[in-house]
């Protein structure tokens, strides 16, 4: 682990005590900080307190499920990475997790080298590097590296997207890896398995239906009429495409 990981805090919710007390010693021995908790209340008393980098949380608990600790996590804590832990039944709620704004799910059982690799990489991701920068038919002025989504401005250099009046809106790291790789190409259909590959790190599974729920996640944000979009457009049988000149439309 290196220096900047071994900054890194992580907060485990699950129910299961011989489960929560594995992970915490594993992520421990990598060097992590790591903090557990029991349930969605003490989860949320453990990051308003310590403000973890990455939130590793079992769908499934008694009382208060994962999803609703998620919806609240998205609303209050924006900026914390979330891995989602699943079972193989649990389609539905891995579905609807990503739909909060998972980063990433791991069903299980799983393995624990897996676990690290999955949360390793979603760290990357929330702390990338800027992207190279994209087309000019994208609108980046060499100033500020800012890409036009519409209404909204993505900003390369601090991973932020505002709206018109230059509120912050809260995106996911995943959500802002789609966006800078959209920049990057624009006007170019980009199927699915470019896009797991480029912008998500992790292998593709057919039944992985993340892409199109983060892409309808986004569209809620940046899109006029989400339902018809004029920004990030669907194409058929291929995948989707970002459309500058749409975007810079009159709204």
């Amino acid at each position: 682990m290196t220096e900047e990981e071994a900054r890194v805090t992580l907060l485990i919710v699950d129910d299961e005590s011989e489960l929560r007390a594995l992970l915490s010693e594993y992520f421990g021995r990598q060097g992590f900080v790591v903090h557990a908790a029991v349930d969605a209340a003490q989860a949320r008393a453990v990051v308003d307190a310590q403000h973890p980098d990455l939130v590793i949380l079992d769908i499934n608990m008694p009382g208060e499920n994962g999803l609703s600790l998620a919806r609240w996590l998205r609303e209050h804590h924006p900026g914390v990475s979330l891995v989602m832990l699943t079972t193989e039944s649990e389609t539905v709620d891995r579905i609807i997790g990503l739909e909060l704004g998972a980063d990433d799910y791991v069903p299980k059982p799983f393995d624990l080298r897996e676990l690290l690799a999955r949360v390793r990489a979603v760290l990357r991701r929330a702390t990338a590097t800027p992207v190279p920068a994209p087309h000019p038919a994208a609108f980046e002025t060499a100033a500020t590296r800012r890409i036009t989504f519409g209404s909204c401005q993505l900003d390369l250099d601090e991973r932020r997207l505002c709206d018109a009046d230059g509120n912050e809106i809260a995106i996911t790291a995943a959500e802002f890896d789609l966006l800078a790789l959209f920049a990057r190409h624009p006007n170019r259909p980009l199927n699915r398995d470019q896009i797991m590959e480029q912008a998500h790190n992790r292998g593709w599974d057919v039944f992985d239906r993340s892409i199109d729920l983060r892409i309808m996640r986004l569209r809620r944000k940046i899109e006029r009429n989400p339902d018809k979009p004029e920004i990030i457009k669907t194409v058929r049988n291929v995948g989707y495409v970002f459309v500058p000149a749409q975007a810079g439309a009159s709204r």
